[in-house]
């Protein structure tokens, strides 16, 4: 027993050491502050309506109406039974956001090592390179938070397949079922969707090796265990899957029905989505080198530069004052890609670079093999529409990739990929069996290498450009001295980080061969590139990502403060809509029912009535989704409500149903139809109503997941309602009768109602949660089993 507590103290004072890194670099946390991320304050207005629900009630709504007229709420924080992976997730969440996130990178990544087999203290280094590498930061300041919880689950999904092959099947089942369901609790499947890349070509690498080996029967058992563990682990969270695989198909990221565009021409329908919107951004060739310096093409679109800076000249030559040119410097715009936006480059550091291509001398077999692969599949797809013949062949090819946007998000496989290899690099060094003479050979090639490409880019800087996307727009605003300006600083800061870069390259080269000369031990050597690494990625990450993002707690939990307009509007109990045109995409949310929302998965009906009409503002549609106050701007700048008279009221009975023959047309007709009577549909047969001049429906009761109308109405009638149709979970009664309904004018509920009185209730019971939260329950009791069984018999075979 002394002996196991002696092995296992090095890993604990690691872990205590990734905790004080963790909440060293977001100290302001222990303040009790929080950091601004613009994603999270948006995402607090979409899901304020669940979240007063859920505190009010003690239960969750799968359906919210404070957004987009109403959605389903699986992609905004849903909570679901039974959800224990979920619990476990948050366990190991115990620290402050974001320091949460940044201790999982360094987490998973050492356990990924260890599993490798990587000495603890070259482990720890590992994990420094990995969870500091500018990219993984950056995204924690922008609030890409279930991004960067994928990623940090990347590492154990692997560790546990690892495992399996190691022969270690009892370890690596239960590892990479927990793994893999904490990675698919991260609920970011596009991040999921490209490890799964990554694991296709360590398959293929393990599978070449198996076959050169003679040992097939153990790779396909291993392939066995590990696909019965990927089932548990989706079993595990069974309800979030079933309930997004269903979403899906109705969100935009499904197959659409409309063949035409808002402009009328014809529409290119695919069955994900727009080619041209999956490759909006898409990493230069030139970008590339971004890896290695930082701000080889200019950084961010915001950089701060400070008064010691041609841009801060050139804004006082424009009149501006010292404090006025002192702000602007601190956000100007250097990038010079072809990116629309880029926050920060995705620099993986010069000295994790270094090492990367030392390894590539050094390291041999199958490990090599998948990480370069799954390095230089990253890096081709990351150009997307630049390196089309590529792109188009997955995006037309490959199952599901058009699915996500940004391209350039792949780069996470290289962020994991290259640490691994530039540690392996390490070992190799240290290890006693490979001659000193092929060292200093992999060290004279990678300097020459690394430190020649940085003098390379020193002599030949001038052959740039330096020319942003935006730089005529800026010659026009401010005229052609301005972009001059702006491009003798990209001069400066391509040239101050690429002498950076060339300096931490001859440190590192020094150092090793310091060591190789017995200057100095491994464990020092451990130690400075540690010293190294933390400098380079910290001093990068510090420039987007430091203590200034920081705010009260208060001003991150509750973001938005209601205004005159607001409050005047909250005043009016009756239910119905409101359409802001001025405080940005989720603020009305968070006060109001909203028109608006913000959310990269909207249901697919919803956004193109929204592209065609309501972004027009195309009264007859606003009516009909019952848009009460529409908040606007007067000439002199200040807000006020227009209150809509013409709204069409929550619910009404029509004259008559027209059926269309498709859904061009049913969205043509929305544009002028009368649809205070007369309503259009395909899923049902044309009709008309005798309406009853006292014919009445009122809302009775209004929450998220429930509606009770009562009716009134002499004759057989066909009523409309101003909420969003959804076939999926919402059931209608008929005085506790159930009923059909169907979709109209596109994106409307609609149903027959007998004559007299009755009353309606729409209930949104969806299946999914109820099936799923059986399924998970099952499974968990399941892995309960088999877990306590591998850790019994492992106990016995000890």
């Amino acid at each position: 027993m002394q002996f196991s507590v002696k092995k296992v103290i090095p890993h604990l004072l690691v872990l205590v050491g990734f905790v004080a890194l963790s909440l060293a670099y977001f100290s302001p946390v222990l303040q009790g502050k929080k950091i601004f991320q613009n994603d999270i304050k948006q995402y607090i207005g979409m899901s304020k309506q669940q979240v007063d629900f859920r505190a009010e009630t003690g239960t969750e709504t799968y359906w919210t109406n404070g957004a987009f007229s109403g959605m389903p709420t699986y992609q905004l924080g849903a909570k679901y039974p039974h959800n224990y992976i979920k619990e476990l997730d948050l366990s190991l969440r115990f620290l402050p956001r974001p320091a949460d996130y940044l201790f999982l990178y360094l987490f998973g990544f050492y356990v990924l090592l260890l599993v490798l087999k990587v000495d603890f203290k070259l482990a720890a280094l590992g994990a420094l390179a990995f969870g500091f590498s500018t990219y993984m930061i950056i995204i924690l300041g922008v609030g890409h938070n279930s991004k960067a919880h994928a990623i940090a689950y990347m590492p154990l999904v692997l560790s546990g397949i690892l495992l399996t092959f190691q022969r270690k099947y009892i370890a690596g089942f239960l590892l990479t079922t927990v793994a893999m369901g904490l990675e698919i609790v991260a609920n970011h499947f596009q991040m999921t969707y490209y490890l799964m890349f990554l694991v296709i070509i360590l398959g293929i690498a393990y599978l070449v090796d198996a076959y050169r080996k003679k040992i097939l029967p153990h790779y396909f058992k291993s392939v066995g265990i590990l696909v019965a563990a990927v089932a548990l682990s989706i079993a595990l969270n069974a309800t979030g899957v079933i309930a997004t695989q269903e979403y899906v198909k109705e969100s935009t990221r499904g197959k659409t029905e409309l063949t035409i565009n808002p402009d009328g021409s014809l529409k290119d329908v695919t069955s994900g989505l727009d080619r041209d919107y999956i490759t909006a951004y898409s990493y230069g060739y030139l970008e590339t080198f971004n890896l290695f310096i930082p701000r080889f093409m200019g950084g961010g679109n915001g950089e701060n530069l400070g008064k010691d800076s041609h841009t801060y000249d050139a804004f006082r030559k424009l009149g501006a004052t010292s404090s006025q040119a002192a702000e602007e410097a601190k956000h100007a715009p250097m990038y010079w890609g072809n990116q629309p936006i880029v926050e920060a480059p995705a620099y993986i550091g010069a000295v994790v670079i270094f090492l990367f291509v030392f390894a590539l001398f050094l390291v041999k077999g199958r490990l090599k093999w998948w990480l370069v692969g799954g390095s230089l599949i990253a890096l081709l797809l990351s150009y997307g529409k630049n390196l089309g013949f590529i792109t188009d062949f997955f995006i037309d090819y490959v199952p599901l990739y058009n699915k996500f946007r940004a391209v350039t998000s792949i780069q996470v496989l290289l962020e994991l990929c290259v640490p691994v290899l530039a540690v392996f690099g390490l070992v190799r060094l240290f290890n006693s069996y490979e001659k000193d003479e092929n060292k200093l050979k992999a060290l004279k090639y990678s300097t020459i290498i690394t430190g020649g490409l940085a003098v390379l880019f020193l002599l030949f800087k001038s052959s740039f450009d330096f020319v942003g996307l935006r730089d005529d727009q800026y010659i026009q605003a401010y005229g052609p001295d301005f972009v001059r300006a702006l491009k003798e600083d990209r001069k400066a800061i391509f040239t101050n980080d690429t002498l950076r870069t060339l300096i931490l390259v001859l440190l590192s080269a020094g150092t090793i061969f310091m060591f190789l000369k017995k200057k100095i031990s491994e464990t020092l050597l451990i130690i400075i590139f540690s010293a190294l690494i933390l400098f380079d990625l910290v001093g990068v990450a510090k420039r987007y990502v430091n203590n200034d993002d920081f705010i009260s707690a208060i001003q991150v939990n509750k973001p938005f403060q209601a205004n005159e307009v607001d409050k005047l509007i909250l005043q009016d109990t009756s239910h119905f809509r409101v359409f802001d045109l001025v405080s940005g995409p989720s603020k009305p949310s968070y006060f109001h029912n909203s028109i608006n929302g913000y959310n990269a998965a909207e249901l697919k009906s919803y956004r193109e009535v929204f592209d065609f009409y309501i972004s027009r503002n195309n009264m007859n549609v606003l009516n009909m989704l019952n848009t009460k106050y529409i908040i606007a701007q007067d000439e002199d700048g200040n807000l006020f409500p227009y209150k809509n008279e013409e709204a069409n009221g929550n619910a009404w009975f029509i004259e008559s149903l027209n059926k269309v023959a498709d859904a061009n047309q049913e969205m043509m007709e929305l544009d002028s139809l009368n649809n205070k009577k007369v309503a259009v549909t395909r899923m049902a047969d044309s009709k008309t109503f005798k309406v009853d001049s006292l014919a009445s429906v009122k809302v009775l009761e209004y929450k998220p997941n429930y509606i009770k109308y009562s009716t009134n109405n002499s004759n057989e009638g066909f009523a409309v309602f101003s909420e969003v149709y959804y076939k999926h979970g919402w059931n209608v009664f008929i005085d506790g009768e159930k009923k059909d309904h169907i979709e109209v004018n596109y994106i409307l509920r609609g149903m027959e109602i007998p004559a007299g009185k009755h009353i309606i209730e729409f209930k949104f019971e969806p299946k999914v949660v109820q099936t799923g939260s059986r399924i998970a329950l099952g499974s968990s009791i399941l892995f309960g089993v088999l877990l306590v069984g591998g850790l019994i018999y492992g106990i016995r075979k000890k």
